[in-house]
């Protein structure tokens, strides 16, 4: 078939561009008459500059990075929107073996629980800080992600203030494990499988993960210029439905070896598929022997992963007001809700006679349990989508949750 559109995208070597590299790999796109051409990069920062600069049509992107653009935050100004998701969850936090050694002594499982996790942590850093002992340096990979998020309303829900008690600095992705194998950082927040790499070699401990901070969270996305959105509206239809294939493909278990062999090739990891199995299956080597199993670690496709939720991309808002990256304005929160366009996502997919949520937002914290909902088109199951503070983020009280962040800050 002859490709009628050219797309040129950005990709970081993590799994959760697993979707986009099925799409240009298995064939979807080239089937809905797409020319993808897939660029790896070594960095967030260089992901954000080259779309901005028009080198990439569209990319990989952190989950609040458009939004950060779109906002003003980025040294290169770009209007960003977001019309897919790449999928739900993917993160751990994982420490060095001292660090988890010392949590241990305090209360730590091995059993992910973050509630128990942080409360070791904390008690850990207030005994370093009263012997004289210098601040945990925790790494993130980007500002503006939402492992920086997670990890900041994780520790602050536990009673740690992550702008005075730790230190968290940037580290590209790919360089987590080593980091911390160096001695360079004592902990890291970051995607599949830059965990798994500590796990492995020995030098470090998951302590707890993304799928049980918040439950069915949101992480990558798709990240389009909008000059190029309304310019080439037909080829980012024909790439949505491609990319809606792929990751019904990526989910499918009859798929993980074919998938864990695409993924372990040069070009995207470069890692063997037995690094890539924890992420497929859910199935964590935690450190020290100890295994888990975790549901719904990552979701590709299923429980609408690939909705792009106006709900996340306030969510993420909020947290760039709770720790200074942004004032709280109406212009502010409007460009923030208009970033992600569930509207470009229905538009793409209803010929398709797929699952489409009949609203644009939801309450985030709210589902307890697996739930049907109503939708255009086949039937939808949501959820749980929980929080494991209790909290719900509801988007029409954006001030009063904003409000009741501050008052928690404070307490810490």
């Amino acid at each position: 078939m002859a490709a009628e559109h050219r797309i040129n995208a950005g990709f970081m070597p993590l799994f959760d561009s697993a979707v986009l590299v099925a799409a240009k790999e298995i064939g979807f796109a080239l089937r809905e008459g797409i020319d993808l051409t897939l660029n790896r990069e070594t960095s967030w920062a260089n992901i954000r500059d080259r779309i901005a600069i028009g080198h990439f049509d569209l990319a990989h992107m952190l989950g609040p990075m458009p939004i950060a653009c779109n906002l003003g935050l980025t040294p290169l100004a770009s209007d960003t929107v977001v019309p897919f998701s790449l999928g739900l969850g993917g993160n751990c936090v994982t420490v060095s073996n001292a660090v988890w050694v010392g949590m241990a002594a305090h209360g730590a499982q091995p059993d992910l629980d973050p509630a128990r996790a942080g409360k070791a942590l904390g008690a850990l850093i207030r005994e370093r800080a009263n012997g004289g002992g210098d601040p945990l340096r925790f790494a993130v990979v980007h500002p503006h992600s939402g492992h920086n998020y997670e990890l900041r309303y994780w520790l602050a829900a536990c009673g740690i203030d992550p702008s005075r008690e730790i230190e968290i600095v940037i580290v590209p992705p790919p360089f987590m494990a080593d980091a911390l194998a160096a001695g360079r950082i004592d902990g890291y927040c970051v995607g599949e499988p830059w965990n798994s790499a500590s796990v492995v070699t020995g030098t470090g401990h998951v302590a707890t993960v993304k799928a049980a901070i918040w439950k069915t969270s949101p992480e990558k996305v798709v990240g389009v210029r909008m000059a190029w959105a309304e310019r080439e509206p037909d080829a980012l239809s024909a790439l949505l439905r491609a990319l809606h294939h792929a990751a019904r493909w990526c989910q499918d278990p009859a798929n993980r070896d074919e998938l864990a062999a695409l993924m372990a090739q040069p070009a995207f990891l470069g890692l063997a598929p037995a690094l890539q199995m924890p992420i497929l299956s859910g199935h964590l080597a935690l450190g020290g022997g100890a295994e888990l199993s975790v549901g719904d670690f990552f979701l590709p496709f299923n429980k609408a992963a690939n909705f792009p939720w106006k709900s996340h991309a306030l969510w993420f808002y909020t947290q760039m007001v709770r720790w200074g990256h942004v004032a709280h304005t109406p212009e502010n929160l409007a460009i923030a809700r208009d970033c992600y366009r569930p509207d470009l996502y229905r538009s793409a997919l209803k010929p398709l006679g797929v699952a489409l949520p009949g609203a644009n937002a939801k309450v985030e914290g709210a589902l307890k349990s697996a739930t049907p909902v109503g939708s255009a088109g086949a039937s939808l199951v949501l959820g749980p989508d929980g929080f494991f503070d209790g909290q719900i983020f509801d988007p029409d009280e954006i001030d009063a949750y904003i409000a009741g962040q501050k008052l928690a800050r404070a307490e810490v």
